[in-house]
């Protein structure tokens, strides 16, 4: 166990399935993306840790990053070449970001 993880040796056997059933509602809501929010940036996922998300995260720059989603995209066909597709542009306006349980920091 690393010293991020040792909130956990105070769980209860309820308190760990809590959070057992949290994790894995996150995970759930992570996996059924769909869509364009495919490739969005998922800070909800990462805050069901209990450490804070680094803030010197690296951005590409716009060519790597257009580079980087072709190939995410052509991974998509790869592995899920029987998936439903959709031709609906992106909206900002109906972005639906999905939201996972926050952990309780009591």
């Amino acid at each position: 166990m690393t010293a991020m993880d040792d909130d956990l040796a105070n769980l209860t056997r309820e308190g760990l399935i809590a959070e057992v059933m949290r994790l894995r509602a996150g995970i759930r809501a992570h996996r059924d993306s769909s869509g364009h929010n495919l490739c969005w940036h998922h800070p909800q996922l990462w805050n069901l840790l209990p450490e804070p998300i680094p803030k010197d995260l690296a951005v590409p720059d716009w060519p790597q990053f257009l580079r980087g989603c072709i190939k995410y995209r052509e991974s998509l066909d790869r592995q899920l070449p029987d998936a439903p597709r959709t031709d609906a542009d992106f909206d900002e306006g109906s972005e639906s970001r999905q939201s996972t349980p926050s952990r309780s920091h009591d």
